[in-house]
Formats: structure tokens, sequence, C-alpha cells
């Protein structure tokens, strides 16, 4: 902006400033259909297609669709948190709304019986009636605020499970170290906070999970450790069928990569093994089934995973949205659904969270970007 300020009139900044309380209660978003997205460069199946959501969500994390239909979309660097409308369900948003400011990273969002719940690093907020008072937020209940405080792996995704229970997960505050309590492990509380208990250890990072709906199990990614080389370990899809079980971390990596330094007298026939092993270092952070009927039978009731993207590799890889195909309640395969948020080796854009809409259509978020693509199919 600063190299900009000179070519603004006086007639310009008065318009500005005049204009100043509406734009910060709401920003109106309809981006033309010809503005250089980059969203030409994506590449999907043949008969799917990519358009703008919005392009006014800066930072745009997690995502979660209220009752009445309205996105509430997290963020981490900007402290924020945004109500996102489509009035005309034209595929096309129409406005968006700052629902929470100056927060913690608040990256995860979840809705319940009308209130939206935010997830900071060490407490978890709840914004009672949201979708009435978007134009006027409500102050925010504090739900808990007994998490660790630690920033390093400290931002949240959340939702709630079949069983009614709000599942915050709590990341190792380092790449690789011992861990107790808290760290590393799912926790699961009741929406009024009370009750926290572990459902699963051995977790480095978990910033996407949701639930099988034929089974109700629990599936999560898990972004492996650095410093072990370009190549190795690969990121992880785990699956938690109950409570209790191990997934590995620090001693194990991958499944079949003992720790160099922490492994021990443990073998890696201990922990639980990844349902599948994604890319190394790809960044897996949000996945949802998909349960629609717009996508072809080959896409329902598979997982869609968003892939941040690599940053200690000399080849970036991720970038992309991946699709793991689930038979029975097994990982099927791995494979690239949408890509080209990579260009020339250096990114455009960083796919962080997917949403289904009810119309069996996908969202994207894009925290680079600032914006949020709508996939569908023809």
């Amino acid at each position: 902006m600063r190299h900009g300020l000179h070519r603004f009139s006086i007639t310009g900044l008065v318009i500005v400033f005049l204009g100043l309380p509406s734009i910060l209660r709401c920003q109106v978003s309809a981006p033309s259909q010809h503005e250089a997205t980059g969203l030409e460069r994506i590449k999907l199946p043949p008969g799917f297609r990519i358009e703008m959501y919005t392009s006014s969500v800066p930072g745009a994390r997690s995502m979660t669709l209220g009752t009445g239909g309205t996105l509430f979309v997290g963020s981490q660097g900007e402290g924020s948190v945004y109500a996102v409308v489509d009035s005309n369900h034209d595929g096309r948003a129409d406005k968006v709304y700052t629902v929470g400011r100056g927060l913690q990273s608040p990256n995860g969002v979840a809705f319940r019986n009308g209130a939206l719940y935010v997830a900071e690093i060490n407490r978890i907020l709840r914004y009672d009636d949201i979708e009435q008072h978007l134009d006027k937020p409500p102050r925010p209940v504090v739900v808990i605020d007994s998490y660790p405080e630690d920033r390093h792996h400290g931002w949240k995704f959340i939702a709630f499970g079949p069983d009614g229970l709000l599942y915050v997960p709590v990341g190792a505050p380092c790449n690789v170290c011992s861990t107790s309590g808290l760290y590393a492990t799912i926790t699961r509380i009741h929406p009024d906070g009370t009750g926290r208990e572990i459902f699963a250890t051995g977790i480095r990072n978990t910033v996407g999970f949701d639930w099988d709906p034929r089974t109700h199990e629990l599936w999560f990614t898990d972004n492996g450790r650095d410093m072990l080389g370009e190549n190795r370990p690969p990121d992880e899809l785990n699956r938690a069928p109950r409570k209790g079980l191990d997934f590995g971390f620090p001693f194990c990596h991958g499944g079949d990569i003992p720790d160099p330094k922490f492994a021990g007298g443990h073998s890696c026939s201990e922990f639980e093994r990844p349902e599948e092993k994604l890319g190394p270092h790809v960044a897996a952070l949000g996945m949802r089934f998909y349960t629609g009927s717009m996508f072809p039978q080959k896409y329902q009731g598979g997982i869609f995973i968003a892939e941040h993207g690599s940053w200690n590799r000399t080849e970036p890889i991720g970038y992309r949205i991946s699709f793991v195909p689930v038979q029975g309640n097994r990982a099927a395969g791995y494979e690239t659904f949408a890509e080209g948020w990579l260009a020339g080796g250096k990114p455009w854009g960083r796919p962080v969270d997917v949403q289904m809409l009810p119309d069996g259509s996908l969202l994207v978020s894009d925290d680079f970007a600032g914006a949020i693509y709508r996939i569908s199919a023809r």
C-alpha cells in the first residue's frame, strides 16, 4: 500500500474515510468472473470446475456451516473470525462479516444449536445465536480456558462428534520431543466445557478430522516431523475407531520409521499404523468425508484432504486437494484431485480446509490468497 499511496486523490481519501465503518462491519464480496485469480491454472478431473466463492477472507483457515447456511471461517495470524453469506444461493458469496476480532489464532470453528464455537490457543469461546446477529455479534462466552498456551502447534481445528462432544486437539509444542499431559493428543469435552478427557495420544499435530458417517469412526490427518530428510516421514491419514489408541509420536513416524533419538526401546508395532501414508511434508490439514450426491459415485463416501504444502523440500509438494477412497472402513488409495496452486516451484495459493455445501459442491479455503473456492461437478 505504501508504494501506491501517491495515486490516491484527496477526494478518494475522503470517500475511503467516510466509508470505513461499513467496511469494518461487512465486506461485499462479488468478484468479477474476469478477475485474475489464477484459477485457470487448477487442474481437475473431467466434469469438474472451480470458481471463486469469495476473495475477501484474509487468512482463511478452518470452516464450518451454520444451520442457516452461513459459512464460518477461522484465521490464524489475522486474529479474526468471518461469516460468509451467499444470500441468493448462486454459488458466490454476497457478504463477508467479521464476527470476531483480536483473538489469538482463532483457527478452529464449530457450530452447534445456533452457537458458534471458536478455538483460540488456550481456550474455547462460544457466540450464541450468531446467525441472527452477524452485523452485531454478541460478546463471546468462555467455554474453557485451561488448554496449554504454547503457540508452537497451538492453533486448533475443532469439531463436534456424533457423540455430541467437542473434539479439541493439542499439538506437540516442538518439532519432536517427549510429551506428557494434554500434549500430542486429541481431547474431547462437553459443550459447556466440562468433562475433559483424552481420546487419543501420540499425535504430533492434527489440523483436520471428520467422522465416517457410516461407522461413526474418527479419521484425522497428522503432520509428520521435520529434519529426517526431504522424503520422510510421510504425513498420515489415521483412523481411531475407539478411545485410548496411541499413534506413536514421538517414538515412531509413518507407522514404520523409529525416531533416531526418541524411539528408545519402543517398536513401531506397539502403535497404530496409518490408514494411508500421505506425501512427505505435504502438510495435510483439513479433511472431510464426501456425503453429497453432486460428485460421481467414485467420490461418494471417500475423503477429500487439503494439503497446505511443504516448506522444507528442495522440490515443493502438496499445495493441492487429494482424495482417498474408502472401502468398508479402510483407506483404498491416494490420488490428486485438484492441483495448480504451485506454479514454477512457487505457490500462489495454499489450501487449508474443505467443506461440503448442502448442494454437494466442495469449498476450499486458502489462507495464502485470502480466498475460498467452490468446486462443482457439471
